[in-house]
């Protein structure tokens, strides 16, 4: 047999008054200062109505979609503080690039991104612009290629014919290479079924080709070669 206190005869009653009106087992323990054990225990004989179970259930959705959200919120943050730091430390390691780091650097963004047949001339193609920049100073720095021996042109669909001008002029202002040695723009069919928020601000998929350059890409595949035996 339970002996109760006053004080606990009045939380008890309290309860009982609570879960009558078809508050949780929780709600009622927090507003009361008490374990849920205790406040389970007290009104184990309390059926709710069908009406107040389905309240509760409703409560119980929307706060498990809320704690969703906030859960998903925190993850979020913590995904982007992460990057944070780790940009952070890939600059610390990374500092400034030396030759020879340019050197392997563009040789494995060929070897990834190049045209590597046996017939034609070297060609590194990406739409990222840092990468084709990156490549443009390898060209230049480590391979000896001049600006004036580049012969660049773009692929995009052709939804973008509109903004010709601009994504020429987007891509000679960041490489530095003169409108003039841009071929014209390959402009493709396949007309997508959107369009993107980012659309004024893609400007297709370059390829950085060297004219008359089929040596320079027989020298770039034999820096692979030598990559791939090292």
């Amino acid at each position: 047999m339970l002996i109760y206190t006053y004080g606990q005869v009045e939380e008890k009653q309290k309860a009982l008054q609570l879960r009558r009106r078809g508050l949780s087992i929780k709600d009622i323990a927090s507003k009361l200062g008490v374990s849920k054990g205790s406040v389970s225990l007290w009104c184990q004989e309390i059926t709710l109505t069908a009406r107040q179970v389905a309240v509760l259930k409703k409560i119980q959705i929307e706060a498990g979609n809320a704690g969703r959200i906030i859960g998903a919120e925190i993850n979020k943050q913590k995904r982007l503080d992460a990057i944070a730091r780790h940009e952070v430390q890939g600059k610390e390691k990374i500092k400034n690039l030396s030759r020879r780091d340019l050197l392997m650097l563009g040789i494995g963004l060929y070897w990834g991104e190049g045209v590597k047949s046996r017939t034609g001339t070297a060609s590194l193609v990406n739409s990222d612009p840092t990468l084709i920049l990156i490549g443009y100073r390898w060209f230049q720095e480590c391979l000896g290629v001049k600006t004036e021996e580049f012969n660049p042109y773009i692929y995009i669909s052709e939804i973008h014919k509109n903004r010709e001008n601009d994504i020429i002029k987007f891509w000679s202002d960041y490489l530095d290479i003169p409108k003039s040695q841009f071929k014209d723009i390959i402009f493709l069919k396949n007309r997508p079924k959107k369009i993107y928020e980012n659309h004024n601000s893609y400007y297709g998929v370059m390829a950085l080709m060297v004219r008359k350059g089929t040596d320079l890409k027989y020298e770039i595949l034999g820096l692979i070669e030598g990559c791939k035996n090292s």
